[in-house]
């Protein structure tokens, strides 16, 4: 882990010590995923077919996995998992559907009403990582505000597992259980990106994907989400990362075991000695500890002159995941305005919002979270909004759309208004008449 004094920083070294590691953006990831969404957009299920036989070493996939497939794999999920989803999904479900979104109107003027409405996504994909980390817990992040947004129709798509053979982790077909999600694909990476964003035989053409994957997946969705052929998706996303801000008090043993990736900032040089000193004893107890260890060679500790300072850094490095373990870490709290999503106190894990707490785990990274959302119900809903004229309305706010229409040289719309004034003045001159 690198370390950095901040008051000892000029500007430079201040931007350096909040760099990211810089991401794998070659001009040859970008050219093998258009190759493969092209192949896809050509070929359909032949080339799902084709990709099945390259990267999974299947010779047959049947691609969508079927109803008694998911029954036998049911068969296989231990009771003790099942209860564990089902308490995350309880927590998941509780904290989203007060999220649920409400219609309003407004009259802005005497005889002028607008509306918002919001209705649900037609059609989503859901991507789910599979492979030697299958994450059910993502199925539920993504499954359950589509299930209470009452999305007409939900995909789910996951890599099929080890070489040879459909080996879907049952976890990942029970958490789209309870999400009433049926149908289900085992194709993964780019291809299957490509899938929802286009449509194939098998695979109808989504609105909107969610989820998320390798670089492959990350640089599909970029790309399928700038054609307007393709599909929209959730969010820019790249690694996962975690900004620990602890002071003297915290302890030492509770932060390593946070410190996965990235930063921590401290006001206290004794508290990053020891954290540095747990780090260790905890990495080697890992039985993923060469991808840990990997993931902490970019790590770096800051330490600050006081809190304030501290508060500052993190929220210039705007972290996908803030930890604070601090003396008074609910009011620190008030203070943070670029975190995606904030774990107060000792007791507060990443963990807690990455599977069972309620909290969605789909968040901006890379800085994204300045201006990008956690994910939310919200995101499988589309607004639109509504507005209606009566005729006192169009006497009301007419005359001032034709001053700012010719304003902007806009003689067309200028006009369709005009029209309606010249008829409404006629109309009243007919009564007056009468």
């Amino acid at each position: 882990m690198q370390r950095f004094n901040w008051s000892q920083l000029d500007s430079a070294g201040q931007l350096t010590a909040l760099a990211r590691p810089a991401l794998a953006d070659s001009a040859d990831l970008a050219a093998n995923v258009k190759a493969i969404i092209a192949k896809v957009r050509a070929e359909g299920d032949a080339a799902l077919q084709q990709f099945s036989q390259q990267f999974d070493g299947l010779s047959d996939n049947p691609l969508r996995l079927s109803e008694a497939e998911q029954q036998r794999l049911l068969g296989l999920l231990q009771p003790e998992r099942k209860a564990a989803i089902e308490l995350a999904y309880d927590n998941i479900r509780k904290f989203h559907a007060a999220q649920l979104p409400r219609d309003i109107e407004v009259e802005t003027s005497a005889g002028v009403i607008c509306q918002l409405k919001s209705r649900p996504i037609g059609s989503v994909g859901l991507y789910i990582p599979g492979g030697s980390a299958p994450l059910p817990s993502t199925v539920l992040m993504l499954g359950v505000p589509a299930q209470l947004a009452g999305c007409p129709r939900t995909v789910l798509v996951t890599p099929p597992g080890k070489p040879a053979a459909i080996d879907i982790a049952p976890e990942i077909i029970y958490a789209a259980n309870l999400c009433g999600i049926s149908e289900i694909y085992t194709i993964g990476g780019a291809q299957a990106i490509a899938a929802l964003a286009y449509g194939t035989a098998s695979i109808a053409k989504v609105d909107k994907i969610f989820g998320p994957g390798n670089r492959y997946v990350t640089e599909a969705k970029q790309q399928v989400s700038q054609d307007a052929k393709g599909a929209q998706i959730d969010m820019p996303a790249g690694p996962s990362e975690v900004l620990v801000l602890a002071d003297a008090e915290a302890n030492p043993a509770f932060v390593a075991a946070d410190l996965l990736s990235q930063a921590l900032v401290s006001d206290s040089s004794t508290l990053l000695d020891n954290v540095e000193i747990q780090l260790a004893a905890q990495l080697a107890a890992l039985p993923r500890k060469e991808i840990a260890a990997q993931a902490l060679a970019h790590s770096r500790a800051i330490l600050t002159a006081d809190l304030a300072t501290a508060v500052a850094v993190t929220n210039a490095y705007a972290p996908e995941h803030l930890i604070v373990q601090t003396r008074d870490a609910s009011a620190l709290t008030e203070q943070f305005d670029s975190a995606a999503s904030i774990f107060v106190g000792a007791w507060t894990p990443e963990s807690a919002g990455d599977y069972a707490s309620g909290t969605n785990h789909v968040l901006p990274t890379y800085g994204y979270s300045r201006t990008v959302s956690s994910l939310s119900l919200t995101d499988f809903y589309r607004r639109f909004t509504v507005q209606q004229l009566s005729a006192q309305g169009m006497r009301n706010i007419g005359p001032a759309i034709v001053t700012l229409a010719e304003a902007e040289s806009l003689e067309a719309h200028a006009n369709a208004v005009r029209l309606r004034l010249a008829a409404l003045e006629k109309a009243g001159q007919n009564t007056a008449n009468d």
